[in-house]
């Protein structure tokens, strides 16, 4: 029901506006900006943020957004970020979860790993079906937002991109297998690229490889080196 219950709280419309701006920074925001981006007040944003964060859905602190500190630098302010607990709702209940940790683990123990990353390069390559490769990182990006990953441009030294830059990178905020890979990384990491490459398509202008990062997916994409984007 604790789920049912978060979950229903996104029925707002402006809640739900406010919950997918938070969600989609990937990192903190405030309730002036929260609230400029959605278009409404910041007392109304800040009413909703806090519900979000009452249901478990965002998390809350405080910090001095203008970067100044001691006297003359203004009191701290109250910023928002994605919850990383999980919400799942499925009537009558599934405990898929545990079957695929039980999943996991006994493939790790049998050593599986090859035979696992095979099964899923070619589920990668049935979900593209016929298609060609992927034709470039925006065309990736596409594709990955489609499948739950909510991807992103980045240079190469790390500062997200909208556009124009020579050499970026895809990253992903969000990675599908969250709760299994924390208990199996090698495995289920290892399993996550396989599936990529396969949805993505052999020798294309697009590869997957392994840069793992705190809280998001281990898998980047960029510009294969034989092919320009």
């Amino acid at each position: 029901m604790e789920d049912i219950d978060a979950i229903a709280v996104l029925q707002d419309p402006v809640r739900r506006r406010l919950y997918e701006y938070v969600a989609a920074q990937g990192r903190e925001v405030g309730r002036n900006e929260a609230a400029e981006a959605t278009g409404v007040t910041r007392t109304l944003a800040a009413h909703h943020l806090d519900r979000l964060a009452e249901a478990g859905l965002l998390e809350s602190g405080s910090r001095r957004l203008t970067g100044r500190s001691g006297p003359g630098a203004g009191r701290p302010a109250k910023v928002y970020t994605r919850a990383r607990t999980e919400r799942a709702v499925s009537l009558p209940a599934r405990d898929y979860r545990t079957a695929a940790e039980l999943l996991a683990e006994a493939a790790e123990q049998a050593g599986l790993d090859a035979e696992l990353c095979a099964a899923a390069r070619r589920r990668g390559e049935a979900l593209r079906g016929s298609a060609a490769p992927c034709g470039g990182l925006e065309e990736a990006m596409e594709m990955l937002a489609a499948r739950g990953y909510e991807p992103h441009l980045e240079d190469a030294e790390g500062t997200e991109e909208t556009a124009g830059a020579a050499a970026r990178v895809v990253r992903m905020r969000n990675c599908p297998f969250h709760a299994v890979a924390e208990r199996f990384p090698p495995l289920v990491c290892g399993m996550n690229l396989a599936l990529l490459e396969g949805l993505l398509g052999a020798d294309g202008p697009v590869r997957a490889r392994m840069d793992a990062r705190p809280g998001e997916c281990c898998v980047v994409l960029e510009a294969s080196k034989n092919n320009g984007d």
